[in-house]
């Protein structure tokens, strides 16, 4: 609420740089929350304020914030990119702090995506940056990401060195929430190498610090790994022990985080509505004042627009006169002009008509031309067929052979470029719009298609193509494919509408 209201008064003043820190903050309280999506909504909104205004430091921040929403969503590809656009800006800038935190993130996401080559290579550069670091804050959580690695790698010996070094940091440090982390993950790896006496003392030391620290979801996973190391030393009542006591913690930890959650973001979404109930009357009364003042003025140049028309109409009214007939001679001369120019495209349409029936009967007569011709040969060889079976055998071998000739010219090309000449003067353009539907179309394709034009019957369009009825239906069949019809939509309708 704190938040909001000083966010309320930076929209009043209009100051961008508080705007902005205050929607990377929300933008924090919806993360705690794990509200992942309204966290990177209001992180963009500030990155957005950051960049316009060149407030570079700030964006990088918040940049590695979307980072860590998206790593902890387990969105790494996500992540990995944010984190290299904030390296690049700190890198710019020249901030050793800022590039390890950068490089440190970027192997931690490494990491989870198991490599660990890239993974370590990173954490070692983030050790170089902070090497120029007063202070050198932030080794320690650099060494613990080490250790993880090395500990994903089953190097556990290499894994206790970094650990054992960022446990020594921490105590130095007094960083007592550290501390519980690393002493547990000593604990796992004594645990992993079989020293289950070390690890039993390290992760009971965790449970101690952790409950004295009243941090409940530590104490969960001390226990947790106490079990599971009972378990390994076959002690499974004290296992069992341990491990309701974890599961009780940690069951209680849930009812209560989803209790604050519910209660944060009932309270958060009350508040935008109250912000949106706000914005909306900020408008209307923005809007009524702007329309308040509107009305006068023009009202004002209304009255001023009033004494100039009437000072003016006397003169305005002989003039009209001049012009109503100046605008009657005009009209006429326009009229007939119209009327010339509207017959000669009556008769230009006329001649169109005339010359696209002449082409429409030239086509037909065309087409009707290659449908007898192609009756004729079928016939042919239906007879020359029933010749074939009745003959002598020696007459066989020729009657094949006419027959072969009959199907070889009932297929010829030349026929088709004639008769796509005319079509394409009836219908131009109508290859090219189906052109548009598919590039995959062959000739054969372009046959059918332009028979499905004029309307022939299947009956005809298989005698015009040579094919039989099944094979039309198949090349119809094929045609809808290549143009993608919808199932259901009518092959016909779709060619008649090109």
């Amino acid at each position: 609420m704190q938040i909001k209201r000083i966010l309320n008064e930076a929209l009043e003043d209009q100051d961008d740089y508080i705007m902005a820190m205050c929607y990377e903050q929300i933008g924090e309280v919806y993360y705690y929350q794990a509200a992942y999506s309204q966290a990177l909504d209001n992180y963009y909104k500030a990155v957005k304020i950051f960049g316009r205004e060149k407030h570079p430091a700030e964006l990088a921040n918040t940049l590695i914030k979307i980072g860590e929403t998206h790593y902890y969503n387990r969105q790494y590809p996500a992540a990995l990119e944010i984190f290299q656009e904030a390296l690049a800006i700190y890198a710019d800038l020249n901030r050793p702090q800022g590039m390890a935190d950068a490089y440190g993130h970027i192997g931690q996401t490494y990491e989870k995506s198991q490599n660990y080559e890239q993974a370590t290579y990173f954490q070692n550069l983030a050790l170089q940056q902070l090497s120029h670091v007063e202070g050198q804050s932030g080794i320690a959580k650099i060494y613990e990401n080490i250790g993880s690695i090395y500990e994903d790698k089953l190097q556990l010996d290499t894994a206790l060195h970094y650990f054992n070094l960022a446990l020594e940091l921490n105590k130095r440090d007094n960083n007592q929430m550290a501390q519980i982390e690393i002493i547990n993950n000593l604990g796992d790896v004594y645990r992993k190498t079989g020293r289950y006496a070390p690890a039993l003392q390290y992760t009971r030391q965790a449970a101690q610090l952790a409950e004295a620290m009243n941090e409940h979801y530590q104490l969960a996973s001390a226990y947790r790994d106490i079990s599971l190391t009972f378990n390994l030393m076959g002690q499974h009542d004290s296992a069992y022990y341990y491990s309701e006591a974890g599961r009780e913690i940690f069951v209680n930890i849930f009812s209560e985080e989803n209790k604050k959650q519910l209660t944060i973001l009932q309270t958060l979404f009350e508040m935008e509505q109250k912000d949106d109930a706000i914005n909306q009357f900020r408008k209307d009364r923005r809007t009524y004042g702007i329309l308040t003042a509107g009305s006068v003025l023009i009202i004002i140049l209304l009255i001023s627009l009033g004494f100039s028309i009437i000072s003016r109409q006397r003169l305005k009214l002989k003039n009209e006169q001049k012009l109503n007939e100046q605008n009657n001679m005009l009209y006429e001369a326009q009229k007939k002009a119209l009327e010339a120019d509207l017959h000669n495209k009556q008769l230009k349409e006329e001649n169109l008509k005339g010359e696209l029936e002449l082409k429409s009967k030239e086509l037909t007569a065309h087409t009707l031309h290659l449908i007898q011709k192609n009756q004729l040969l079928e016939d042919l060889k239906d007879k020359l067929n029933r010749m074939i079976k009745d003959d002598k055998r020696d007459q066989r071998k020729e009657l094949k052979q006419l027959i072969s000739l009959i199907n070889f010219n009932s297929n010829q090309d030349k026929n088709w470029d004639d008769f796509r000449i005319v079509f394409e003067r009836v219908h131009e353009h109508f290859f090219d719009s189906l052109k548009k539907y598919s590039n995959t179309l062959t000739s054969a394709d372009f046959r059918l298609a332009a028979l499905l034009k004029m309307n022939l019957n299947s009956a005809d369009i298989a005698t015009m193509l040579g094919i039989s009825q099944d094979s039309l239906r198949i090349s119809r069949y094929r045609l809808r494919k290549k143009l993608e019809l919808e199932e259901g939509e009518n092959l016909g309708a779709f060619i008649q509408r090109l």
